[in-house]
């Protein structure tokens, strides 16, 4: 009797069972007293693709700290805890706003007024359509598009992380079926969404059923034999589960619609609530 002893696979069954338990936190956060949890989906669907348009646009570095500092209103009135929210945001706008955008702040980039020396060559050097100056830096003009993708970044990504927190899933699938989104996407989106979950539980019952069958050790080729194995049998799986979730479908009356039943008005809260979101935005994109 060996044991499935792998830090590589122990490291993907915690993210698996991440994956799990942000699911449920996010119906958790869904279901709190807050500004946003009782807004009606659709204003929320709207506010979003709204400011995220606003977010593209602006060429400002104050506009878009102000955004950011709305957003940053918005989440505590919603109740959401600030750390585990902005730390995801900001991991995130660091990764594919500040580090993406980096290199590009050197003047063999971008051209402009060099603010952080970096490196002093002998000479120039000229290659081919290339040329490198002799002393090469930072320059105020890139610094300042990374800092705007940056903040573009964090703010998008803040802006769609506060909606998801504070709308459960079948909330935003009303919405968009109420804005027209194709049928094909909603049905698309519903079963990736629920069999996320599934895959992630089979997965995680899989390994723990394997590493609870062993003791001692075992070889890094006898786990890479096994993980392709069940990469396979999660293949094999999935095709079955498809057809059963589409005879199913049939045998309750599936008929390529998406029908969706007690969709409620819009109450003279959540209209006045818009028509606050929509001023300000306005006043963004005038700023």
């Amino acid at each position: 009797m060996r044991v499935l002893k792998n830090t590589f696979i122990d490291k993907g069954l915690q993210q698996v069972a991440g994956v799990i338990s942000t699911g449920y936190a996010q119906w958790e956060l869904a279901a709190r007293d807050g500004l946003l949890q009782r807004l009606d989906a659709r204003i929320k669907v709207l506010f979003l693709l709204f400011f995220i348009v606003i977010v593209s646009l602006k060429k400002e570095l104050h506009a878009e700290v102000g955004i950011g500092c709305f957003v940053f209103f918005l989440v505590l009135a919603s109740r959401i805890p600030l750390v585990h929210f902005y730390r995801r945001v900001l991991l995130l706008g660091f990764l594919f706003g500040f580090l993406i955008a980096l290199p590009s702040s050197l003047n063999v980039i971008t051209k402009g007024e060099v603010v952080i020396p970096l490196i002093r060559l002998s000479r120039p050097v000229d290659f081919w359509i290339y040329h490198v100056p002799q002393e090469i830096g930072l320059t105020k003009e890139g610094l300042f598009a990374v800092a705007m993708l940056t903040l573009r970044v964090v703010n998008s990504v803040s802006l769609s992380f506060l909606v998801l927190s504070t709308t459960s899933f079948p909330e935003i699938v009303k919405a968009l079926k109420v804005l027209r989104i194709p049928d094909v996407i909603l049905m698309m989106l519903a079963l990736s969404y629920k069999y996320i979950f599934l895959f992630a539980k089979t997965v995680e019952e899989m390994h723990l059923a394997k590493k609870g069958r062993l003791t001692g050790a075992i070889s890094g080729a006898e786990v890479r034999d096994w993980v392709a194995g069940r990469m396979a049998f999660i293949f094999r799986k999935t095709q079955l589960r498809c057809e059963e979730v589409f005879k199913a479908m049939q045998a309750r009356g599936f008929s390529d619609t998406v029908k969706l039943y007690g969709i409620k008005k819009l109450t003279p809260g959540d209209q006045l609530t818009g028509i606050f979101f929509a001023l300000t935005g306005c006043a963004f994109l005038l700023w």
